[in-house]
């Protein structure tokens, strides 16, 4: 269930920058770091996995995350460090994307800012946050309420993302939920 979270968290904080307009398109790299409850142990836990993975089993879930559109790229400081293609489409959406589940019941925009609330029905989950941002880089804060293993959990997550370049590469981009 923790590892669970961890990854719905990781993919809400990843789709979320998408919305900005003013953002380019092309490849970011993203980096998130997650605090709070367990949360700071699962995602310990889960680098730790991916460090001992065999080469590959470690293709394998490579090969899946690039299915979803992230690539996964070494990371220091904690947390977890993506890379991700951005399209023209998903950065004039002008929204905030949620993971398949998840809904977004509150937005406040201005030019360089999104605040936004969400809940999510598997895990079931709900939080707020805010993403500032500019053509080429943004931050993003969110917290996030849950219950894991029985047990009401508030974790953080804190992100980065700065615009790489404008061809993705091999760096396939994120589906798009149909509207």
């Amino acid at each position: 269930m923790r590892m669970h979270l961890v990854a719905a968290a990781a993919v809400l904080a990843i789709a979320v920058p998408a919305g900005a307009q003013t953002m380019k398109p092309g490849l970011w790299e993203i980096h998130n770091k997650t605090s709070g409850g367990q949360m700071d142990q699962a995602m310990a836990e889960m680098q730790k996995q991916l460090a001992q993975m065999p080469p590959e089993q470690r293709k394998q879930m490579e090969a899946a995350m690039a299915q979803q559109g992230v690539k996964l790229v070494p990371g220091t400081g904690g947390g977890m460090t993506v890379q991700m293609c951005m399209t023209r489409e998903m950065v004039e959406r002008n929204d905030v994307p949620m993971e398949k589940g998840c809904t977004s019941t509150q937005q406040k925009k201005s030019a360089n800012r999104i605040q936004y609330t969400f809940t999510c029905a598997n895990p079931p989950s709900s939080g707020e946050g805010e993403v500032s941002f500019t053509p080429e880089s943004y931050t993003s804060r969110s917290t996030i309420k849950a219950v894991v293993d029985g047990k009401s959990e508030t974790m953080t997550m804190e992100g980065t993302g700065r615009w790489l370049k404008a061809d993705c590469g091999e760096v396939k981009p994120m589906p798009v939920p149909k509207r």
